[in-house]
């Protein structure tokens, strides 16, 4: 991830939201996004953690929860290398999951303004963004 690439990656401190949990959700969509392949390198914990305005400690656990999720290889002086993730298929507790989460984010948008046409066209633009990808064998 270069310099130009961090950037993508933003952070709200004032978020109820921790740091850690949106650097991972961050960087999470940039790997299902294709923005790194198995073998790319991220920024070290300390090069992030300047990079974000946070302390390392943050980094450092969204980078665990990303390798603990198969994201990602840590090794000691070597940083945090992408790997190829096995997909697995979904558990029906996972569509609760996120069907859960995409009605309270729904509900969130609604509060902070938008209608339901800005919704509707954000999720239209996101399905066809997920079909162009190619496929992943599993």
């Amino acid at each position: 991830m270069e310099n130009e690439e961090t950037t993508v990656l933003k952070i709200d401190l004032a978020s109820p939201t921790p740091a850690y949990r949106q650097i991972v959700d961050g960087l999470r969509a940039l790997l299902v996004h294709g923005a790194f392949s198995p073998g790319d390198r991220l920024p070290t914990v300390r090069q992030l953690a300047i990079d974000l305005a946070v302390h390392h400690n943050t980094v450092a656990q969204a980078y665990r929860v990303l390798a603990e999720e198969g994201w990602l290889d840590l090794r000691r002086h070597n940083g945090a290398t992408v790997i190829q993730r096995n997909s697995q298929p979904a558990s029906a507790a996972s569509h609760q999951n996120f069907s859960q989460r995409l009605r309270e984010l729904t509900a969130q948008a609604v509060a902070d303004g938008l209608d339901a046409k800005a919704i509707v066209q954000q999720l239209d633009s996101l399905s066809k963004e997920l079909n162009r990808q190619p496929e992943k064998e599993t």
